[in-house]
């Protein structure tokens, strides 16, 4: 080891304001996003769409977020650009107009293509910023920044309950309310990004840009990139069918009303929320690893018991599946960013995009299968994919990550 490679550097101070303005965004954006969900049971008997056709609408958003993320990333990380985050809300906010208004299927394609455009945008440059905030604590703020989108994503059922069910497809407009707020903030934030990337480089024991972990062979890192995109395809297929079916399950199932079973969801999305916020700081505590691999494979008896319990229960199974399987993804991601620290912005536009991706193209190869099957078959078949969570164990332990 160099001279240069023993100089320790002192750990920088958490930036909360930063971290906090990002997850407002954030909840913004996802409250946005999940009008689109919302909607499904809304859209299904007023434009008469099938489970494909409701499958597609989620596979065109979650794809164009996917495919464009890492991009966004790469683009990024050549040259950083604060000036690209409020842009990204207002793609959003065009989406969330056009959605409003649109009288056709083709209509809602395009208008979820210009919100997924946004989400594009947003992730890994806000993934970004929340990086630069964290100090020492990564755990802790990509839970921040994170949670704040789960808690977004929670209220899409309540929305469907307490307002689509009574202002039907035209009550999106007011979430137009929303996109200008987080322009505003983002505006702000993007300030600071700017100040902070303008400011001189302090001399550092840094690796060469683009540098895998120092404690790694460029084999290993590459199989544990593999490790951590196999979990993701468990935990958000998962989710998404939770997100995308579970209400129709319910409805079909047990005959809950249509605004009944948005409470159900909304329970799952909260608990979801909650288990985000808890995994940060349990992973800078416990160990990145020792987090990835207790949430994903812990999430395996809830998730194999729920098809086959009452409704009381098959609700608490579901509240237990979203709490310990979400607090995983927030320390995926730093997990993965440490891996390629030289790599931030397109690692993280890589695992969002992912978690679009993966969570689309679920949504609608399980909606072509419910129209071929039943939606209890989806959840029956769904059980299974959090047992992919063993693969974690072979993921390398932390010490091993960080050099040590």
């Amino acid at each position: 080891m160099s001279k240069a490679a023993s100089v320790a550097v002192p750990a920088a101070a958490t930036v909360f304001p930063i971290l906090f303005a990002i997850s407002v965004v954030h909840l913004l954006n996802d409250t946005m996003q999940s009008t689109v969900s919302a909607l499904f049971p809304i859209l299904r008997e007023s434009q008469h769409l099938s489970f494909s056709q409701i499958g597609l609408i989620a596979f065109v958003m979650n794809m164009t977020a996917s495919v464009l993320q890492p991009l966004v990333g790469w683009f990024s990380d050549a040259k950083p650009r604060p000036y690209i985050l409020p842009i990204g809300v207002c793609f959003t906010l065009i989406g969330v107009f056009s959605l409003a208004l649109a009288p056709n299927f083709v209509t809602i394609l395009l208008s979820v293509i210009s919100i997924g455009i946004g989400s594009a945008v947003f992730h890994p440059e806000s993934s970004r910023v929340a990086y630069l905030a964290a100090g020492s604590s990564r755990g802790l703020a990509q839970s921040i920044f994170q949670v704040g989108g789960n808690i977004g994503s929670s209220l899409g059922p309540i929305m469907t309950a307490l307002i689509f069910v009574k202002l039907g497809q035209r009550g999106v407009i007011w979430f137009v309310i929303a996109a200008l707020l987080g322009i505003l903030i983002q505006t702000f934030v993007a300030r600071w990004y700017a100040a902070r990337s303008a400011q001189p480089r302090v001399a550092s024991p840094k690796r060469r840009d683009g540098a895998g972990a120092p404690g790694l062979s460029g084999g290993r890192i590459a199989f544990a990139i593999s490790i951590l995109v196999l979990l993701v395809f468990s935990k958000h297929v998962y989710i998404s069918s939770i997100t995308s079916f579970y209400s129709f399950y319910l409805i079909d199932d047990y005959g809950v009303s249509t605004g009944g079973a948005q409470w159900y969801l909304f329970a799952f999305l909260a608990a979801s929320a909650a288990g985000t916020f808890i995994g940060g700081p349990m992973a800078d505590r416990f160990g990145r690893r020792n987090v990835i691999w207790l949430s994903i494979i812990g999430t395996a008896p809830f998730s194999l018991l729920l098809p086959y319990a009452n409704l009381f229960w098959s609700g608490v199974l579901c509240v237990c599946a979203g709490f310990v399987l979400s607090s995983a993804f927030s320390i995926i991601v730093v997990y993965a960013q440490e891996l390629l620290p030289g790599k931030v912005g397109l690692v993280s536009g890589l695992f969002f995009g992912l978690a679009f991706g993966l969570g689309g193209l679920g949504s609608a190869l399980l909606g072509t299968i419910a129209d071929a099957t039943s939606i209890a078959f989806i959840m029956k078949l769904c059980a299974f994919l959090p047992l992919i969570g063993i693969a974690a164990v072979l993921l390398p332990k932390d010490r091993l990550l960080r050099g040590a």
